[in-house]
């Protein structure tokens, strides 16, 4: 009988994805601390700073985040000032997100800052692009494999 040999740690792709996206949350922490701002507040206020007014079950689609996780993370932007959060007049189960003038008037100003922390990274055009490449590849693959799983 073959002994089944473990792939190392290290070697492990998943740990790999673990470890980078550890450190992005670390480097996006300082970048957004000015701002008071969390990575997820952050890509929530992206989609919203793209799209607005957008209800909520929209950002959540866009973002692949749950009510139970999008809704308290919008509260907090909404009490700090970023978005109002209101009843659509015509279906009251639907709620639509907006910008402030706060989160109008900063929006230069988080660019600025984390598009300068990315500079830091030293990363080429070439690289950026090889890194959103390979990102991309492996969440197609992963979506096959779910998809695949569901049927």
């Amino acid at each position: 009988m073959q002994e089944i040999q473990p792939i190392r740690l290290d070697n492990q792709l998943c740990f790999r994805v673990y470890t980078a996206n550890k450190k992005f949350n670390k480097f996006y922490q300082d970048a957004l601390k000015p701002f008071d701002l969390t990575y997820p507040q952050y890509i929530a206020l992206l989609t919203i700073w793209e799209n607005a007014p957008m209800s909520v079950k929209k950002i959540g689609k866009h973002l692949h985040l749950d009510s139970g996780t999008l809704t308290p993370l919008l509260k907090r932007l909404e009490s700090h000032g970023w978005i109002t959060r209101t009843r659509s007049p015509q279906d009251e189960r639907t709620v639509i997100i907006e910008l402030t003038d706060m989160a109008l008037n900063q929006r230069d100003k988080v660019f600025d800052r984390v598009n300068s922390c990315q500079n830091m990274l030293n990363l080429t055009n070439d690289q950026l692009e090889a890194c959103m490449t390979a990102l991309e590849l492996l969440d197609d693959h992963l979506d096959a494999y779910n998809q695949a799983q569901k049927s």
